[in-house]
């Protein structure tokens, strides 16, 4: 799938639904729960999300991959978890403010 910064997508086996943020070029295989995601308007949920990959996603985070290339942000949690291309997406860490003194 050729992803845009946001476009939305939706799991077919969980609630889950995100809205890209960043994108690489090319195309990229997104999952959730183990099973493609696609457009909002076309997927439905149906189907059971898969033990390995059944970690979930929480609302209001965003999920990176390793080199931060790809970040999505959760806008309707669900039970899967996220992946690209078979690697975990992991949760985008908050950069530290500078100190006040």
């Amino acid at each position: 799938m050729d992803l845009k910064p946001g476009s939305r997508l939706k799991s077919s086996v969980c609630e889950t639904e995100l809205i890209v943020v960043k994108a690489p070029s090319g195309d990229v295989d997104i999952r959730c729960g183990g099973a493609p995601m696609g457009d909002p308007a076309n997927v439905e949920t149906n189907g059971e999300v898969a033990g390995d990959a059944a970690g979930g996603t929480a609302l209001g985070k965003r999920y990176v991959n390793d080199d931060e290339s790809l970040e999505v942000l959760c806008t309707k949690p669900g039970a899967g978890s996220l992946a690209v291309d078979g690697t975990p997406l992991g949760l985008k860490e908050a950069k530290p403010l500078p100190a006040s003194d």
